[in-house]
């Protein structure tokens, strides 16, 4: 909504005092804390008590009154003070009641009249109270138009809000917000089930810029407009700087507000100010402002301060003392510890829009244009005005906000707590956990918060978090063991009457690699799927999908055949072993009888999984290999170390697998073999003689004749050392390439009592993208 040509006009400063009714100039002066002057009639006070020259004072400055520039009573401050030393350790508390206000004629120099007071011992700080100044927007007359509160989305556009409704508490359930401006319009048709009341102040002016501001953080959720991030908040109040009589003040308003605000609540300060030669900067740069601050984020309320709209660099902001109170490097470093938020363009990658004020002292920023949400108008009586050019610190503002109180929502639904405003500004801050700008060393606007990220991280961990494991001592992390030795897909003959209690936690069963046995053809068979769930909440629907390819030592999608897939109502947190219902594997589906690879996928709503499809890309197959742990590979069989009467070649086990190419192109792999068999074993790989070419490795003799059939294919035998891994030269694989390949094994006679086991693996600049496993017992055991 483009502001009306007299307001826009103005300039920040004096001047825009004249366009508030009812004004007046003041000074502001902080006595030392030692200073105790009665709130009722100080001046007269102030000679008799030594505080300073007052009557000389109103000698040269005909007209001043002196007041108490905050209304509360000293035992309010107290109870305040105390509760504020209780909550935080390291507060030190100032003596609010030492403010006071001078109230000066028109026309009277001001700075003259604080420079005076400066001069006493007993004075801390005078200055002239900067005049109403309006809230951080900009005039968005030029700016595009957006066409959806893209700032709800997925990062790296949004917070991710949308993400954070799928749990308990992320709307906002349960939490208490105040905002402290000019004006809002509370019978807005998305405003008015919420029953906004007003703290203190008045419902002034500016009412759209308002009702903007409550309109992106909470929105009612009722199938019109637009809806907030957080729309169903327990309490919404607001606190107006304009004061009844004509007085306006940012200290008083934010001292009324976090006297009926409670630990954890969240204070929204909409509002920027001039002071010391700085224009459109953070309030807190006033000292009164910045001491209320402080005071409220040590009783535990959180508070989001608009950055302003200067464009001013903070870092170098200085005092009439000469202090760096916003440069976090700087020994004068004075910490509100408020989050103060900057602005970024609404397009990612978010550049800081250069209006906006930057720092150190800046934690986190949101869209500076753009923004779809409510408005008003002049007189504030329409109820159904939105705009889609909502912008400044103002619009970015919010949406931290509402990151703030989904945050507290989510803490509360899950622990019954809230966070402190230190805890919940460091989540909010770390890159970890948001959107980097477009250049952050130039930038200086901190990170927008990514929701998903601080749901999900180690910080709330409260996304359910499913997985299959890739080997027995898998935990779910990334790794760079075994991925394809999975003991959570179990294959059996028959049905298994009770599956949690045969498979699951306390069965004595949980890493054991040994509970599948071979397919069985001619009947149906059954598979299990066991499942841990190591996040913050139940997984609800999980579906577990089972394909099952030939042996091979790269599994790539295209070998996959779907088996079957069941569902799991829930799966509880805790990392124990949740077991599946049986998929039946149809006997008419069963190909020939032997071993095969199985691929395992979860899938749940807030825990996605892959699908094959997103397999086909190589790129996205390595990655899910080794860090997706809703996927794994079982390429892990069990057999008889003792040959078979009609082994070809006989005194031999058989282990027949393929080596595979990736399915989109040619790639250079190395295959690699890793026996650990005893002394005395002979471990031989009978492969085609062309891809013997290709490995550049000479044919062994053999103690045994080589197919002799003329419809054979043409093959040759590798002695292979039993217990040392054999790797073979890095190769091209053609693409989709399916190369049979068998290792031939014979285990002394005397050691076939004990288990031994080798794998196959293809390696793909340099990390392992397939495997497949044999172990090797001394009869016939379930497997």
């Amino acid at each position: 909504m483009a502001i009306n040509e007299s307001e826009d006009s103005t300039p920040p400063g004096m001047e825009q005092a004249q366009i508030v009714p009812g004004y007046r100039r003041r000074v502001i002066v902080k006595f030392k804390d030692h200073v105790q002057l009665p709130r009722e009639d100080p001046a007269r006070a102030m000679e008799s008590m030594g505080v300073g020259p007052w009557n000389a004072l109103t000698a040269q400055f005909q007209g001043i009154t002196l007041e108490p520039l905050l209304s509360s009573r000293p035992e309010q401050f107290a109870v305040l003070t105390e509760r504020a030393r209780t909550l935080d350790s390291s507060f030190r508390a100032t003596n609010l009641g030492a403010y006071f206000a001078v109230t000066l004629p028109p026309g009277m120099d001001a700075e003259a009249l604080a420079k005076a007071l400066s001069e006493w011992e007993s004075v801390t700080t005078a200055y002239v109270e900067p005049p109403p100044v309006e809230p951080p927007f900009v005039n968005a007359a030029d700016d595009p138009r957006s066409t959806n509160q893209g700032y709800l989305d997925p990062a790296p556009d949004g917070i991710d809000a949308e993400y954070a409704w799928n749990f308990p508490g992320g709307d906002g359930a349960g939490q208490a917000l105040v905002d402290m401006e000019w004006g809002w319009t509370f019978n807005h048709e998305d405003l008015a089930a919420h029953g906004i009341t007003l703290i203190s102040g008045l419902n002034h002016s500016y009412y759209y810029h308002g009702s903007a501001v409550l309109g992106e953080i909470a929105a009612v959720d009722n199938a019109v407009g637009c809806v907030g991030i957080t729309p169903a908040l327990a309490s919404i109040r607001c606190v107006g700087q304009h004061l009844p009589g004509g007085g306006y003040s940012t200290a008083q308003p934010i001292l009324d507000a976090i006297a009926v605000m409670e630990f954890g609540d969240v204070l929204l300060l909409e509002a920027q100010t001039n002071l010391f030669g700085y224009n459109l900067v953070p309030v807190e740069i006033e000292p009164a402002v910045f001491d209320v601050i402080r005071l409220a984020t040590s009783l535990g309320i959180v508070v989001v301060e608009a950055g302003g709209n200067g464009g001013v660099d903070l870092d170098t902001v200085v005092n009439p003392g000469g202090q760096q109170i916003f440069n976090r490097a700087s020994m004068d470093f004075m910490d509100s510890g408020a989050i103060i938020v900057g602005a970024a363009s609404s397009t990612a990658p978010h550049a800081r829009l250069g209006f906006s004020c930057h720092g150190s002292r800046i934690d986190c920023y949101g869209w500076g244009e753009n923004v779809d949400t409510l408005s008003s108008d002049d007189t504030n009586t329409a109820t159904n005005l939105y705009t889609t050019g909502f912008n400044g610190t103002s619009s970015a503002s919010p949406i931290v906000t509402g990151t703030v109180l989904a945050v507290q929502g989510l803490v509360e639904a899950a622990s019954g707590d809230r966070l402190a405003p230190w805890q919940i500004r460091m989540i909010l801050s770390d890159p970890v956990n948001g959107t980097p700008s477009q250049n952050p060393a130039v930038d200086r606007i901190g990170v927008m918060p990514n929701l998903r990220a601080i749901i999900d991280g180690p910080v709330l961990n409260l996304a359910p978090d499913i997985y299959l494991r890739d080997f027995a001592g898998d935990n779910g992390d990334p790794h760079l063991g075994a991925i394809s030795s999975s003991p959570d897909i179990i294959l059996r003959q028959m049905t298994v009457p009770d599956p949690q209690a045969a498979f699951g936690a306390g069965s004595g069963t949980e890493n054991d690699m040994s509970l599948g046995y071979e397919a069985e053809a001619g009947q149906d068979n059954f598979v299990y799927v066991r499942v841990r769930n190591r996040g913050g909440s139940v997984a609800g629907d999980v579906s577990a999908a089972v394909y099952w390819a030939p042996p091979s030592t790269l599994v790539t999608p295209d070998l996959w055949t779907l088996l079957g897939s069941t569902t799991l109502p829930n799966v509880p947190t805790g990392d124990l072993l949740t077991v599946s219902s049986g998929i039946t594997w149809p006997s008419a589906a069963i190909p020939a009888p032997g071993h095969y690879c199985f691929v395992g996928i979860l899938n749940t709503p807030r825990d996605p999984g892959p699908t094959p499809a997103d397999f086909l890309d190589w790129d996205n197959f390595t990655t899910f290999i080794r860090n997706n742990n809703n996927v794994t590979w079982r390429n892990f069989n069990v057999i008889n170390n003792v040959p078979p009467p009609r082994a070809e070649p006989p005194g031999y086990v058989a282990l027949p697998f393929i080596a595979a190419g990736a399915p989109d192109k040619a790639r250079r792999m190395r295959l690699e073999i890793v026996p650990r068999l005893p002394a005395g074993a002979e471990i031989i790989l009978e492969l085609p003689a062309e891809f013997a070419e290709r490995l550049r490795v000479r044919p062994r003799s053999m103690p045994f004749a080589p197919y002799a059939k003329s419809d054979c294919p043409r093959v040759v035998y590798i002695s292979i050392h039993p217990c040392g891994p054999r790797s073979f030269p890095e190769i091209a694989f053609p693409a989709k390439a399916r190369i049979p390949l068998r290792l031939l094994v014979k285990i002394p006679d005397a050691m076939r009592q004990h288990e031994f086991e080798l794998f196959a693996r293809q390696v793909y600049e340099g990390e392992e993208v397939g495997r497949i496993t044999w172990r090797l017992v001394p009869s016939r055991q379930p497997m």
